[in-house]
């Protein structure tokens, strides 16, 4: 990796043959300048220490994929972090939103064993097809497809069909990290950094026996390790009337004989799902 044909060891600093020009080792010790030696080792060991560092400072697992902005206050860095496992139980769309800014963004996108992942509405979501790829059954193989989804996709969308041993995390997870990519697991994943759930939601259009479903205000929480060791919770739309996700407002609540019309700084209880 690094040109290291002028760099010699101690031992062979030491050894009795004669020296680079020609002297002996009692020459040597009788008057050589050990100065310009140590200089020039020092020189040696400079420029590969500039070199590691170079090399470190654009590692890819230093970098982040863009997410939605409803996400970000979610997400440890307000990013999906490259090399790294998300699980969202449950939730197709909430998965569907950590595909959005990255596909957007130009990244390749795969989804694994999702046949309920809608073409329609990932395009709806801002998703770019043209970078989408999906196997919607891979049956039994699924953890190899998802693993070889991995050398061609940033982000890789799967549905866990099986149990999934510490080993096969590690060798993914490193596969990831190689090809600068992350996954988000449709359900539960060994050590995920982080997992979304949808902890309460509620849907609002019905009236009394009529009307239509418009829009889903949910509270999200997010759990695990890389930072988000206490649990993060957002009030998302998820959908908004619309169909897109965004972070929901406070919705104003007016406490009987107030007097004052409504408090802003209240939010109504929602209802488990």
């Amino acid at each position: 990796m690094f040109e290291y044909e002028g760099m010699q060891t101690a031992t062979a600093l030491r050894s009795s043959g004669p020296d680079r020009v020609g002297r002996t080792p009692g020459a040597r010790a009788a008057g050589t300048d050990h100065i310009g030696d140590a200089r020039a080792a020092l020189d040696r060991i400079t420029s590969l220490r500039s070199r590691v560092a170079d090399m470190e400072s654009t590692r890819v697992d230093t970098a982040g994929l863009p997410t939605a902005p409803a996400l970000e206050p979610l997400l440890p860095g307000g990013a999906i972090r490259v090399g790294g496992t998300y699980a969202v139980p449950e939730s197709v769309l909430l998965a569907m939103t950590m595909l959005q800014a990255a596909s957007a963004a130009g990244a390749w996108c795969a989804v694994v064993g999702v046949p309920s992942f809608g073409v329609e509405a990932a395009a709806a979501a801002g998703i770019d097809l043209e970078r989408l790829v999906l196997v919607p059954d891979p049956g039994d193989q699924w953890l190899a497809v998802t693993a070889a989804m991995a050398d061609v996709a940033q982000i890789v969308l799967t549905r866990p069909l099986g149990r999934v041993v510490p080993g096969d995390v590690a060798r993914l997870s490193a596969r990831l990290r190689q090809r600068g990519g992350a996954l988000v697991a449709l359900g539960s994943w060994p050590g995920a950094d982080v997992t979304l759930r949808v902890t309460a939601s509620e849907w609002s259009g019905i009236g009394q026996g009529h009307g239509h479903l418009t829009e889903r205000r949910a509270t999200v929480t997010a759990t695990g390790r890389a930072g988000a060791v206490r649990p993060t919770t957002a009030e998302l739309l998820l959908p908004a009337a619309d169909g897109a996700v965004r972070a929901a407002s406070p919705v104003p609540v007016q406490l009987p004989g107030d007097g004052h019309g409504f408090r802003r700084d209240l939010r109504p209880v929602a209802v488990a799902s």
